[in-house]
């Protein structure tokens, strides 16, 4: 095997068959075949045998074994049989559930794929990156995840962080000829490499049982399983108490033991997990369908709690589809038509067309924003497609209009260094040459009071002038009236000279050429999603890296302005004067101290120019001050607070590989409306989890307190329920709507309300109320059916009205819990057809056992006449009419 950190580039190159031009299409499907897809097994892959093992952990599993084995000992063979029946049965279907909801989660770990830019065929290209393949050349920078391990041969300003390999937390810096590894990330810098590894003959794929991340369990699911916990205890106690008090009334020692194992399954909602696990998985397949993929479960239910989303402008409350519409160059505003990134459009002054090429600073501005620039586009099947950031391709497509092509002056100005933009510079610069002259040629762009910094002259039509104060004065006001109509301004700048190439000198007395202002309109979805944010409760916060006067004209457009506060509270003279105007500044944030900055943040809605790091500083504001927050980010330098917000939102499309590893969510389509719609989602997920805990906790409840008081009052020679009885209905009956309930449809009015409190429990007081009610209701009334129907003379029938009185309320008291406040009349009873699937299903399966002779026998039930079961329905319309009392009665408590 070659080590290729032994060769030097040019070896590799011989080595790999392949130039710097990169692979043909041809060649990379060939070398695909031959090394494989570039991914890395699995450590654990998910078996049928597993899942099968796992059903085996389930706690009824185990209970029913005991009464089957019971059975089998004191001679109940048809006992025997049907639980063993019983117990195949719940294997089987908690087998086909797990292994269905363990593909779907491998599935939508699928949905989002990874891409890689590459060169092939000679030209820049974006391709799956478990497509890369040995030979391909990496066009990498700084936010991307390496794919492969590559050999780097052109460089520029290059760190990467190694920890996912090495576990050093410091970022390396790299040079030229040094390997770089998959599976690591660029923090900063660009670089190209040749690719000599890919998949399991990665670094990283030698070492890939290191990186196989396990899903931790969320915090409502450890509450869900101890609340589990919690109720096997009361069950167990049930079951003693059962047991003593059927053998004190000299009940058989064995028909005892399973009434007692049947309580067991009775009052423990095994389903509980079950349906939690169902419910969760369904809402992140449901988010994935609006374009909210979750990453982790976790971000499921904190959804629901959510008080403060921040966001990002660009893209998210805004289209993200930059167009160069007006450039002030000459003391003159050109304005540019067109839409979109198709090159096509006119230049004009005051309406008038204008020949752009016989206007040389023009030309001059248009070449330096097209060369001081990493994005690129091309035609592909007659669409032009971008590659790179929006704001880039814009100036690219707006060179193009003025017969100004990319590929062209990148032949005629060969780069030979760049200066990286980061968002504490807000600026980069390029350094070129052309064939045959001595001097060098910078071309810088960014925002213009940074850019103005780095000037010292200003080229006017035929002469360049010194920069004096006033000169710069005019120029930021221009900005400032681009910026308040909602514009994002550039300035350009560039200058000949000769070596030393060092940072200090490149960006140093620049000539400043002009200011070039994009529009990227806002999405008509935004002003719809702020206002739906405003009822529901939840405060929206927009933080830009744009200027003040820019953010504000973007806020009012989209309704974001009225959110802010007159802050007639602040006394203070100094917070009185920075949030003034309703803005804040990175540089006035700066200004303030932790207390007094916690003492406004609440009544902040916009943060403008700011700094990456000032967003942990906002998050953890705002956390102090008991709220769940939200955060969107793109950015390496958005992992921080990404990972400290309670919900961190990377954008799909414009993200970096480093953000989206960092997130709970991702954007698909880095659209604001998507959180909104997440939200909603989350708060009716949690809403369907607090409604199935509520309905299967009654409803084992209530065999309980009937069996209870069957064995207290009568005696065991008159248990209102047998063993079988109580096993088929927990085990056949129950879940159905349980599942139902799980995955109701989330109904407008939930966005109208404020959000939940984060650490509020399940079973807070007005669920504890409503439980205990309905429970001691439902159990008192089927033990008066089955007392009233004279159990001395008949008591196969009278179990039999008490089997269809509890099956009956399965039926309509579901129906209740469909919300904890509103009236199921409010509702609608078929608004929820999985529930009302379910429970005609249970209908169906509860008349086969009971008028089919075989299942008769079994279940010892007999068949009930017309007029029979007008008590058990009577009943079961009493309870559900009784649970909506309830509800009216303790809406209001909390």
């Amino acid at each position: 095997m070659i080590k290729y950190e032994d060769l030097n580039v040019d070896e590799v190159f011989v080595a790999l068959d392949c130039s710097k031009e990169g692979l043909t299409s041809e060649d990379a499907k060939n070398r695909l075949k031959q090394y494989g897809l570039n991914e890395l097994e699995e450590k654990e892959k998910i078996t049928l045998i597993k899942v099968f093992v796992r059903q085996f952990t389930n706690f009824i599993v185990w209970v029913l074994l005991a009464a089957a084995i019971i059975s089998l000992m004191i001679g109940e063979t048809i006992n025997f049989q049907v639980i063993i029946l019983i117990v195949v049965f719940v294997i089987v279907l908690g087998f086909v559930q797990e292994y269905k909801a363990e593909k779907a989660m491998d599935a939508l770990k699928k949905i989002v794929e990874p891409t890689t830019r590459v060169r092939r065929d000679g030209r820049r290209k974006e391709i799956l990156t478990k497509e890369v393949v040995p030979g391909d050349i990496l066009l990498m920078e700084t936010g991307d995840s390496i794919s492969a391990d590559a050999k780097i041969f052109e460089i520029i300003g290059l760190k990467i962080d190694e920890a996912a390999l090495t576990g050093e937390s410091a970022a390396v810096e790299k040079m030229d000829g040094d390997m770089i590894f998959a599976g690591t990330q660029i923090v900063h810098g660009k670089c190209k490499a040749v690719v000599t590894a890919t998949g399991m003959q990665t670094r990283l794929g030698q070492i890939a049982g290191m990186i196989q991340e396990v899903e931790e369990k969320t915090p409502l699911q450890v509450k869900i399983a101890d609340l589990s916990k919690s109720l096997a205890i009361i069950a167990l106690t049930a079951c003693v108490i059962t047991f003593v008090l059927g053998m004190l009334k000299g009940a058989p020692l064995g028909g005892m033991l399973i009434i007692a194992l049947a309580l067991a399954v009775a009052a423990v909602p095994e389903g509980l997990p079950f349906t939690l696990t169902l419910t969760l998985a369904y809402g992140m397949h449901k988010m994935t369908k609006h374009n909210a993929l979750i990453r982790k479960m976790l971000g499921v239910e904190a959804l629901g709690s959510t008080t403060v989303i921040c966001t990002d402008k660009t893209g998210t409350l805004t289209k993200n589809e930059m167009t160069v519409e007006k450039i002030y160059v000459d003391e003159t505003f050109f304005d540019v038509t067109g839409v979109g990134y198709e090159p096509k459009g006119d230049f004009s002054v005051d309406g008038a067309k204008i020949d752009a090429i016989k206007h040389e600073n023009l030309i001059m501005l248009l070449k330096a924003a097209t060369l001081c620039n990493n994005a690129a586009f091309e035609e592909k099947e007659e669409k032009w497609k971008l590659i790179g950031d929006p704001t880039e391709s814009s100036l690219v497509v707006a060179a193009a209009k003025a017969d100004l092509w990319q590929d062209d002056l990148e032949n005629e100005y060969r780069k030979i260094e760049e200066i990286l933009f980061t968002s504490e510079r807000k600026l980069m610069s390029t350094v070129h040459e052309i064939e045959g002259e001595r001097d060098k040629v910078v071309f810088t762009k960014g925002a213009p009071e940074f850019v103005l910094k780095k000037c010292s002259f200003i080229s006017k039509r035929d002469r360049i002038e010194e920069l004096g104060e006033d000169e710069v004065a005019r120029i930021l006001e221009k900005n400032h009236n681009l910026a308040s109509s909602a514009y994002r301004v550039l300035a350009v700048a560039h200058k000949t000279m000769l070596e030393p190439l060092t940072p200090e000198n490149v960006e140093k007395d620049l000539v400043f050429l002009g200011l070039v202002a994009m529009i990227d309109p806002a999405r008509e979805e935004a002003k719809g999603a702020i206002e739906i944010c405003k009822r529901a409760g939840i405060k929206v916060v927009m933080i830009t890296g744009d200027n003040d006067a820019t953010a504000k004209a973007i806020a009012k457009n989209i309704g974001l302005f009225d959110e802010i506060q007159d802050f007639d509270e602040v006394t203070d003279e100094k917070l009185r004067l920075i949030v003034a105007d309703g803005v804040i500044t990175g540089s006035e944030l700066g200004s303030l101290d932790d207390e007094e900055f916690e003492r406004i943040v609440e009544g902040i809605s916009i943060y403008a120019r700011m700094m990456p790091q000032q967003k942990v500083r906002i998050v953890r504001a705002l956390q102090k001050k008991g709220h769940i927050v939200a955060m969107t980010g793109d950015g390496v330098n958005d992992a921080p607070v990404l990972k400290k917000a309670d919900i961190g939102i990377a954008m799909g499309i414009k993200g970096t590989d480093v953000a989206k590893e960092s997130s709970v969510m991702v954007l698909q389509d880095d659209n604001f409306a998507t959180i909104v719609e997440a939200v909603k989602l989350g708060r009716a997920i949690y809403e369907n989890i607090e409604k199935f805990t509520c309905y299967l906790i009654s409803r084992n409840f209530t065999e309980v307190i009937l069996i209870l008081l069957g064995i207290t009052l009568l005696g065991f020679d008159f248990l209102p329920l047998l063993a079988l009885q109580i096993l088929f209905i927990n085990t056949f009956d129950e879940i159905m709507p349980a599942i139902g309930l799980g995955l109701d449809p989330a109904r407008g009015e939930i966005m109208y309300k404020r959000p939940r409190k984060p650490y509020e429990k399940i079973l807070k007081k007005r669920n504890l109320i409503l439980i205990v009610s309905i429970a001691l209701v439902m159990g008192l009334a089927s033990f008066m059916v089955f007392v009233l129907d004279n159990p001395t003379n008949q008591i196969e029938k009278a179990r039999t009205l008490t089997f269809a009185t509890i099956v009956s309320m399965i039926l309509f008291v579901p129906f209740a819990f469909r919300s904890l406040e509103d009236s199921i009349f409010k509702i609608g009873i078929f608004t929820n057809k999985i529930l009302v699937a379910g429970v005609f299903g249970t209908f169906l399966l509860t008349l086969s056992v009971m008028y089919i002779p075989f299942f008769q026998e079994i279940l010892e039930l007999t068949p009930l006449g017309v007029t029979d079961w007008l008590i058990p329905l009577f009943v079961a319309l009493a309870a559900m009419g009784f649970a909506e009392v309830i509800k009216a009665v303790t809406k209001d408590v909390s």
